[in-house]
């Protein structure tokens, strides 16, 4: 194997692939990339077991072939060339080794057997839908923040991705919880979703296909089955196991009975959380809202920094009232409107708060309060 290809080409797939790698494996091979090489050009394939990206790229290939190498160590070593190099790799066989010139440099990296490179294997994927991926960035943007982190409850650890019914009109809907707040997002059903299973995206596929779309200006195609989901646009294929798990029957958790309606400046009130929530201790990160006719006062207090208190202006006109939440899990949802302005829809202190996006009907969320 021998080709030539810019570095700046090679450094942008290198870090899209090696992402996937984990740092610390009990495999040898998982931590290699398979560079592949033919007459096309060239392909890049990294691999966790649990999820595959391939991406392609443009080069001068002498003699095509394939080979194996250590992925963060090449992308670290191409990272370090200087820029408009032209990189040459050269792989014999004879040695095991991958040979990289750039200049004046030179390195030899150890490979693995390509032979011994796992193939996800995908399987039947029945169901197929194109979506832009300003709608797929913005469907993981508004709700990959409440993804639960808890390995124990694991089905909760990805986006659930399914169609859904709001009005009579047909619904893609992602919606992710922790159990202290839900997020979740729609859009109009594309076609050929209509008959997908409701699937639970992992939070790591997630993370990665967040990265690679986000300077992308077209469509994505997204095939699924049961077990598998495939992403693919341009040169480039993400594919991922998906969560074997039920998903909890989130309507339950989202109130329609809150009859307190709250209208706030979402980077105003955004601003005035972060703020006073600096007093709060870690640990709970309390902030409390008093609400009044048309204003509402933010505090905190913490036993080892004292109190810090905030007035803002704001349209409620419902009785007074107080409650408590986490300030973490307002910033990330306040951080997530798009508008000028979030509307908080209440009930009482001790049950969950909708909030809403006032320039995007198709996202809402749900926050349960604390006690302060």
């Amino acid at each position: 194997m021998k080709f030539t290809i810019e570095r700046a080409a090679l450094l942008a797939s290198l870090n899209h692939v090696q992402s996937v790698v984990e740092r610390r494996n009990t495999i040898p091979i998982l931590s290699n990339v398979q560079i592949d090489a033919s007459a096309t050009g060239v392909a890049l394939t990294a691999t966790d077991l649990d999820i595959a990206i391939v991406e392609g790229i443009g080069a001068d290939v002498a003699t095509p072939g394939a080979t194996t190498a250590p992925a963060h160590t090449l992308y670290d070593i191409v990272r370090k060339l200087p820029d408009g190099a032209q990189v040459e790799l050269t792989f014999t066989g004879e040695d095991s080794r991958l040979t990289l010139r750039a200049g004046r440099s030179e390195f030899a990296l150890s490979c693995l057997p390509r032979e011994d490179f796992p193939v996800m294997a995908e399987g039947d994927l029945p169901h197929r839908f194109e979506l832009s991926a300003a709608d797929l960035c913005r469907l993981i943007d508004k709700t990959r923040f409440a993804i639960s982190t808890e390995e124990t409850r694991y089905y909760l650890n990805g986006i659930y991705l399914h169609a859904a019914e709001t009005d009579n009109a047909p619904k893609l809907r992602g919606v992710a919880t922790d159990g202290h707040r839900l997020a979740r997002v729609e859009m109009a059903l594309p076609d050929g979703a209509a008959g997908m299973p409701g699937i639970i995206v992992p939070r790591k596929a997630v993370a990665e296909l967040r990265k690679l779309i986000e300077d992308l200006d077209g469509n994505v195609t997204v095939a699924l089955s049961d077990t598998k989901i495939r992403f693919s646009f341009g040169e480039t294929v993400l594919t991922s196991k998906l969560i074997d798990g039920t998903f909890p029957d989130y309507e339950r958790v989202v109130p329609v009975g809150n009859d307190k309606q709250l209208e706030v400046d979402a980077k105003v009130f955004s601003d005035a959380v972060d703020r006073v929530s600096t007093i709060s201790t870690e640990k709970s990160r309390a902030v409390k809202l008093s609400l009044d006719k048309d204003r509402a006062v933010l505090s905190a207090n913490s036993p080892e920094n004292g109190t810090a208190t905030e007035e803002l202006s704001v349209t409620y006109d419902s009785e007074k009232m107080e409650i408590g939440f986490n300030s973490r899990y307002l910033l990330d949802i306040t951080q997530q409107v798009a508008g000028d302005n979030a509307l908080f829809v209440l009930a009482d202190a001790a049950s969950p708060t909708l909030v809403r996006d006032g320039s995007d009907d198709g996202a809402l969320y749900v926050l349960m309060p604390m006690r302060v």
